[in-house]
This record gives structure tokens, C-alpha cells and sequence, in this order.
């Protein structure tokens, strides 16, 4: 990335304001404070500069998929309960083998440091010390030799699939040799999408802080000084290739050179070279779970990546039910989820797994390394009271409780 180094390093020397420094989150009530997710929305969005904070939060075209994920949860009604007496419900999964407490993971996003300092470490940590999976995309900023220090079997590796085949070997070995568990078939993004409101904030890819950006950084003196102590992040994993590819143009990274739009004998290429569990994320058509269990993949990921790919697909929500229907794999669900009753939502309707993107990378820009904790303790606060008040006292007595919809 090419950064205007004397005029970065400026804004970042800014000192903090006195006032602002000495009322540090430490002493205030975090529940108290930021009891939602839009709560830490609010607060990433005056800590993050708005290159950066539109990035993670746009989608394409007119975003018409992100008011459709929205309606399609809001219009799932779950029945409440009365004199069930006192409860305390179990949340826990077992997925591949492996339990985890809580019924959702760290989806893997691309750039993810971009949106904070040093985010996938901090981000991975907190996963694994909550016993949740968390996933590292193929350009994120960091590799999986960096992050796996920081996993316990709790890794999926999400995988943009390189055209040449030596690279996808080396890419998957490097991935399982770091600790990775599982692997996670991205498969919604045949083309780059467009994201017109990301491109209107002035960020390009690779980004350059130009003038306009630069006052930006200057007015986020926590990511500024992070970001300048840990250098601007780029596709660690994805440039370690760039001298196996050319042709590239001065508005291109390596990546979409590397890159190409797999087909079914892609996906067969892919089961041969892992051992381990292996998810196929954007599935939006029940049609196509049929030949994806026979080609041999473990899990089923319904997403449609949060309308960041297609304005004109259906909401998650509402293919869930079918698909349900037609595979006994595990479903892993995402899209749209903005607390712990979507998450109940989800799994009412057949969903085993929630996975979230967004909504970590919030919780860091409004606090930082203690942010990841606050989300989980906030999503498990939510779940239970809202099993609470459905009188479930488990995760599968959610399916009973949903009206209004076809069962499956």
C-alpha cells in the first residue's frame, strides 16, 4: 500500500484530547453504555474514519438485500411462553465433534485489520478463549501462521479459490500446518461486486490515504496511533504471491489475478485436498444441496455475505426453511443478524449455527481489545432472556416456538 508517510505519521502524532483520554471505558458499566449492537455501531462510527467505517459497513447497489435480511427476521414470530417455571437454558453446539458453549462464531472478513488495529489476533484470541470458531479469510491482513498461535481447533480457514493449483496447495497445507480446522468454500463471489458507497468514500483498493482521507485519520486518534504502530495493513497472505502473477492494474491487488470463479470440479479438488470439515458458504438455493452432499462437503452456509455481492438476492432468512428441509448437514446461518433474538430466529427455523461479521469488527472500533468480550457477553445475555420468555430451555426447543411459518 502506498501511504503518504510524513503526512501519516502527523496525523497520528496528534495528541489525544485530555478530557477524552481520561474518561477511559474502564470506569463505566460497558453493559450499562452499549447494551445493543447499534450501540457499538454508533461508537465505531465516530472511531473509525469514514473511509474505513463505510468499507465495513456498505453494501452494493441500492443495498435493497440489507432491508430484506431485516424484514425477513423481523417477520419470524416466536411465541412466548407462561408459567414454565425457572430455567437456566443451555446454549451449548456441537459442531464437527467440537462443543462450544454458545451458538455462534466470528465469521472471516476480508481486511479485516483495516477496521482496527491488529484485529484478527484480537479477534481470534477472544474466540478461542470463549471456546467459539472464528474465521480467516484468504485477504485478510494477517496470515494463518499469525493467527494460528492464537487458536486452540477453533480455526476455519475461508478460502478465495487461487486459479493456479500449486498455490491452493500450498494455501490449504499452510492453512492446516497453522492450526486450522476446518475449511470454508466461499462461494457468492463468482465476480467483484461493485459496492458503489464504498467507492464514494474515497477508498480504493489497494487504498491510498489521499488529502481528503488523511483529515479522516486525523480526527480517530486510537486507530491512527494503532494503525502507525502496526503499519497499514495489507493482504499478507495473498502478496505473498505476487511474484507468481502479472498484469496487475495500478487500481488491482494481487488477488483478483490470483482468483478464479470455481466450479463443481473445483469443489471436488478442494474435498481431495482437505481432511478436515469442509463448508460451502453462499448457499441461497436448496436445489443445489443435493449435489453439494455428494460432493462430499460437511456443512452447509446459508449467507447472501450481508447483500455485499447481489442486490438482488432473496434475504437469508427466508430460504432457510427449504433448505433445512433437504439436508440433514449441519446449516450454519448469516445476514442480517443484529442481536440475540436473530440469532433465536435462525435456529427456530432450522439454522445449528450463527456466524456474525460486522458486528466484531464494531465492537472494536468502540472498544477496542475489550470489545469482543462485551459482544459475546451481550449476544449470551440476549439469547437467554429471550429462551427465557419462549420458556426453551434448550437451543432445538427453539423450533417449537416459531408461528407464522411453514414447518419443515
Amino acid at each position: 500500500m502506498h501511504i503518504a508517510g510524513a503526512a501519516f505519521s502527523a496525523a497520528c502524532a496528534r495528541p489525544l484530547d485530555k478530557s477524552l483520554a481520561a474518561r477511559t471505558d474502564a470506569d463505566m458499566d460497558l453493559m450499562q453504555r452499549y447494551p445493543a449492537i447499534s450501540d457499538l455501531k454508533a461508537r465505531a462510527r465516530r472511531r473509525m474514519p469514514w473511509f474505513v467505517f463505510e468499507y465495513l459497513d456498505s453494501a452494493t447497489g441500492t443495498e435493497a438485500v440489507h432491508g430484506r435480511n431485516r424484514a425477513g427476521l423481523d417477520a419470524v414470530k416466536m411465541m412466548p411462553s407462561i408459567l414454565h417455571g425457572e430455567m437456566v437454558p443451555d446454549l451449548s453446539v456441537e459442531l464437527f465433534g467440537k462443543m462450544h458453549p454458545l451458538p455462534f462464531g466470528v465469521s472471516p472478513v476480508g481486511m479485516s485489520g483495516l477496521f482496527w488495529p491488529n484485529a484478527e489476533r484480537i479477534l481470534a484470541a477472544a474466540a478461542t478463549k470463549a471456546g467459539l470458531p472464528y474465521g480467516l479469510s484468504t485477504v485478510a491482513s494477517r496470515t494463518p501462521e499469525e493467527v494460528g498461535p492464537h487458536l486452540d481447533g477453533n480455526g476455519w480457514f475461508q478460502i478465495y479459490p487461487p486459479r493456479d493449483p500449486g498455490i491452493r496447495a500450498d494455501m490449504l497445507k499452510r492453512a492446516k500446518d497453522a492450526g486450522f480446522s476446518a475449511l470454508v468454500l466461499t462461494v457468492d463471489v463468482p465476480v467483484a461486486s461493485r459496492r458503489e458507497r464504498q467507492t464514494r468514500s474515497g477508498l480504493t483498493s489497494p487504498p491510498r490515504l489521499t488529502p481528503r482521507l488523511m483529515m479522516q485519520v486525523a480526527r480517530c486518534p486510537a486507530w491512527a496511533m494503532g494503525t502507525a504502530k502496526l503499519g497499514m495493513p495489507r493482504m499478507r497472505l495473498i502478496d505473498g504471491y505476487a511474484d507468481k502473477v502479472t498484469g496487475l492494474s495500478s487500481t488491482e491487488h494481487v488477488g483478483y489475478l490470483l482468483r478464479t470463479s470455481p466450479d463443481w470440479e473445483y469443489l471436488k479438488a478442494l474435498r481431495d485436498g482437505w481432511d478436515g470439515p469442509l463448508i460451502v458458504k453462499g448457499v441461497l438455493d436448496a436445489r443445489d444441496v443435493a449435489p453439494l452432499e455428494a460432493a462430499g462437503v460437511d456443512a452447509i452456509w446459508i449467507s447472501n455475505h450481508a447483500g455485499r455481492q447481489f442486490d438482488g438476492a432473496p434475504s437469508s432468512i427466508e430460504v432457510l426453511p427449504a433448505i433445512r428441509a433437504a439436508t440433514k448437514l449441519p446449516v450454519i446461518f448469516d445476514s442480517g443478524i443484529e442481536g440475540g433474538l436473530d440469532m433465536c430466529r435462525a435456529l427456530a427455523l432450522g439454522a445449528d449455527f450463527v456466524m456474525m461479521g460486522r458486528a466484531w469488527h464494531y465492537a472494536l472500533g468502540a472498544l477496542g481489545d475489550a470489545g469482543p468480550a462485551h459482544l459475546i457477553e451481550m449476544l449470551r445475555k440476549d439469547i437467554e432472556s429471550n429462551m427465557g420468555q419462549m420458556g426453551a430451555r434448550t437451543l432445538a426447543e427453539l423450533r417449537d416456538r416459531a408461528i407464522g411459518v411453514e414447518k419443515r
